[in-house]
């Protein structure tokens, strides 16, 4: 059995649902993949001219020997209803590599909605094909570039064999669209964390330190943030990762850090005392299960977060507490600095919720695909 997946980012990036996905389909069935790099879909903005991107800190992806990285050619008019003419001239590195790749036990896994993955489509010699539905992508854009996304994805739900979603939100939207919906949630790789904290003790004298890992963008809640900032002035916020936005006037107690590749980020994290993730509720985020949740529970934090998203469903959830900008978060804090989970619920939500058990009970590959 053999693998192509067009993923939605680059195999050399911070390890993601798609890294995981891969390196599952690798150990349950040990065939090979063909990853194909994502490649310029929208039109270009001013703001990608007049700004740098910023570093990911994500550089720590190897390529194994069992998988090959494929990057393709584009130019960036994808919502145009020519672009897969003009870029299909571009697509013949693309082509020859999956034709010579593809047998008859191939399954072709989708990451994102885009035309190339419509054209793969059209071949009709995969034995099977899905779409992972990560995010909602048509939200992303913005006027016409909206329309052609949903379309698109429209499109490809017809045709692929199975629809899986990272989130409830995801599986409600999509699921008229297609007969083999499957909730697959986001995960952890549960292998790879480090080592389980034994008991999370702090000095009385040891200022608590609040963090986040991760992007900072549109989605990231400043206000709250600040607000939370102020109302503790006794704790130190870290926020680590690349910043897309430009950030406001912070209190003394915030700290803006670089990003860090995946392995040092968790050691980050292992020494905070809270996780933080304050995004803000908007379309954008409705659909969101956020994978830095199952990180910093499977490290032995508890969690202070908006309610977005799959978080909102969390309200009960040990470690969980919920914060909006009316919330008494002097209390809030008080509480997520008293939760104490023992080593041995932590290694039991390390083992629930890693990425092995997940896609496992997702029935990802199912035992009648497998060579």
């Amino acid at each position: 059995m053999r693998l192509i997946y067009l993923s939605p980012v680059p195999w050399k990036s911070f390890s993601q649902r798609p890294h995981e996905l891969v390196r599952y389909f690798h150990s349950f069935t040990e065939g090979e993949v063909l990853w194909i790099d994502p490649y310029p879909g929208r039109f270009p903005a001013l703001s990608d001219v007049l700004s740098q991107r910023p570093e990911s800190g994500g550089m720590d992806c190897d390529v194994p020997a069992w998988l090959t990285v494929v990057k393709p050619k584009a130019v960036p008019i994808e919502p145009l209803p020519f672009s897969g003419t003009v870029n299909g001239l571009l697509w013949g590195d693309v082509g020859l590599a999956v034709n010579r790749f593809a047998d008859n036990s191939t399954i072709l896994g989708i990451g994102k909605p885009t035309v190339l993955a419509l054209h793969l489509l059209a071949k009709q010699c995969f034995s099977a094909s899905f779409y992972d539905a990560m995010d909602d992508y048509p939200a992303f854009y913005k006027g016409w570039s909206r329309l052609a996304m949903a379309n698109r994805e429209r499109r490809i739900i017809s045709k692929v064999s199975t629809l899986l979603a990272s989130s409830s939100a995801l599986q409600e939207r999509l699921r008229h669209l297609a007969h083999d919906v499957r909730l697959v949630p986001n995960a952890c790789a549960a292998e790879r964390l480090p080592a389980l904290p034994k008991g999370r003790q702090r000095m009385n004298d040891q200022i608590p330190v609040i963090g986040y890992v991760g992007t900072i963008g549109q989605w990231f809640d400043w206000e709250l943030v600040i607000a939370l900032a102020k109302s503790n002035p006794n704790t130190v916020i870290r926020l680590i990762g690349p910043l897309y936005v430009r950030p406001p006037a912070l209190p003394h107690n915030i700290c803006l850090e670089p990003p860090l590749p995946h392995s040092e980020a968790l050691h980050a994290m292992s020494r905070f005392d809270v996780g933080l993730i304050p995004f803000k509720r908007s379309t954008l985020t409705a659909s969101v299960d956020p994978i830095k949740f199952y990180e910093y529970r499977a490290l032995g934090l508890p969690v202070v977060s908006s309610a977005f998203g799959e978080m909102a469903l969390r309200k009960e959830c040990e470690g969980v507490y919920l914060i909006d900008r009316n919330s008494d978060m002097i209390k809030v804090v008080g509480q997520a600095l008293s939760n104490c989970p023992t080593p041995e619920n932590t290694a039991r939500f390390r083992k629930d919720n890693s990425w092995e058990n997940r896609f496992s009970e997702g029935r990802i590959f199912a035992s009648g695909y497998r060579s």
